[in-house]
């Protein structure tokens, strides 16, 4: 008898043959079948990803989509998780050297043990892995992925995010770390209710708000705030995967379970569609145009990032000329749907000019503007205004009292002086140049632009 193997302490299985198959061959193939459904189509490799923890018939399908997202060169996760089965205080580890599933054994990284004792106060705790599912349930779909990899797995119990959040700032920095945010999310309501309640809770965790993210939206909401704060603090942003409820699979709508995964993005998101998808908004703003005029059969696919809420502006220019723009200043609809709406508007509605015509749109140029959030500035009068602005970077949004005027950052290549830039914009909302006074506002964004192809 090998004397390793008997010293090895293995975590068996309890969900095994329930929340997933204990036939090898049948959870290959329904594994299998993950990987057929979906087309991947992101090119971005993420360090760290949130994913549901149901049965696997019924969030694997979106739980696979989430850890495939992973960098392939990963060779230890951390996968935090809420505790279902055993109520504690703070985070607990295992005393175990392996998890086994129906794929065999998997093997824990115990060299992270010690830091999390004595930095995060972390304690030994296998009763409340025994029966635990919303870590081994993302175990089948790692072996799946990853052919060496080891796991360190945190429950979690009633403690503050910001533990997580220091967890993940300790450990980022090495590279062959990554990370894994087991939770579902809305529990048991009907359908419709579901529906409305995920994505309110995906509009949250989009947007890096942590202040309404509530323990009944998200059963893991612990490890989902702290992914949040280290995301917000280093300017990072979650891009939506895809989302989904139980009745996908179950087909009952009359009490569901929520899903969603997303993946961590190293910049801001706009930079990332801006990156990874310039070809499709552009694309997507000269169908919306011609679809006026046009039937166009062919379905519209895209990925689920254009689900987030999003602001844009929609510019056409014809032999360099302005031909119409129309934007929104602030989120207040699904990205596509803006981009689809102002694309629309700006060549049939913008009051300056009359609608375009059929026999002009391959004369027609477009550009698309993504704005981030815009941000009240505080000043003390016009030339500290002034000298907080930054030239060829910032978009302006003026206000005060009925009097209202935005000019996106591109406006610098008309207007490089600051002084003109503010007069102008002064004028466009129906004020004088010289106009200054208590009640006046200004607000400051950033937009990513992205020219015709």
């Amino acid at each position: 008898m090998n004397y390793n193997s008997v010293m090895e302490k293995i975590k068996q299985s309890k969900i095994k043959g329930t929340f997933y198959s204990a036939d090898v061959n049948e959870l290959k193939s329904l594994i299998d079948s993950f990987k057929k459904e979906n087309n991947f189509p992101y090119e971005y490799k993420a360090r760290c990803t949130i994913v549901p923890h149901a049965g696997l018939i019924y969030s694997g399908n979106l739980a696979y989509k989430g850890i495939f997202q992973l960098d392939c060169s990963i060779k230890n996760l951390f996968i935090f998780a809420p505790a279902h089965r055993v109520p504690f205080l703070g985070i607990s580890i295992p005393d175990y050297d392996f998890f086994e599933t129906t794929f065999g054994k998997i093997k824990i990284n115990k060299d992270y043990n010690e830091a999390l004792i004595n930095e995060f106060n972390a304690k030994y705790n296998n009763e409340a892995f025994e029966f635990e599912h919303s870590i081994e349930i993302q175990l089948p779909i790692i072996q799946s992925i990853f052919d060496d990899v080891k796991i360190t797995p945190v429950l979690i119990g009633n403690e503050n995010p910001d533990i997580i959040q220091k967890i993940i700032e300790k450990y980022y920095s090495d590279k062959t770390n990554g990370f894994i945010i087991s939770s579902d999310l809305s529990h048991f309501l009907k359908n419709d209710d579901a529906i409305k309640v995920d994505n309110y809770t995906a509009n949250l965790i989009e947007m890096l708000e942590t202040k309404n993210c509530s323990h009944e939206l998200a059963c893991g909401m612990t490890g989902i705030l702290g992914l949040i704060k280290f995301a917000d603090k280093n300017n990072f942003s979650l891009i939506r995967i895809d989302m989904k409820n139980s009745s996908a699979a179950g087909g009952d709508k009359k009490s569901v379970v929520g899903y969603g995964a997303w993946m961590l993005y190293e910049g801001e998101k706009n930079e990332f569609i801006k990156k990874y998808y310039s070809n499709f908004l552009i694309n997507l703003a000269k169908r919306a145009v011609r679809s006026k005029f046009e039937r166009i059969e062919e379905p519209l696919s895209f990925a689920n990032v254009f689900l987030e809420m999003g602001a844009s502006f929609v510019t056409i220019e014809k032999a360099g000329c302005l031909r119409g723009c129309i934007g929104s200043i602030i989120a207040h609809r699904p990205l596509i749907e803006d981009i689809i709406s102002n694309a629309r508007n700006a060549a049939f509605n913008d009051p300056r000019f009359y609608p375009v015509k059929k026999e002009e749109l391959d004369e027609l140029s477009f550009a698309i503007s993504l704005l981030s959030e815009p941000k009240k500035m505080t000043f003390k009068d016009e030339e500290d205004l002034l000298e907080q602005i930054v030239q060829n970077k910032d978009g302006i949004i003026i206000k005060d009292k009925n009097h209202q005027a935005v000019y996106l950052p591109s406006v610098w290549e008309q207007l490089p002086d600051k002084k003109e830039f503010l007069y102008s914009l002064k004028q466009k909302a129906g004020l004088k140049r010289d106009y200054f006074s208590p009640t006046f506002e200004a607000y400051r964004f950033y937009s990513e632009y992205i020219k015709n192809l």
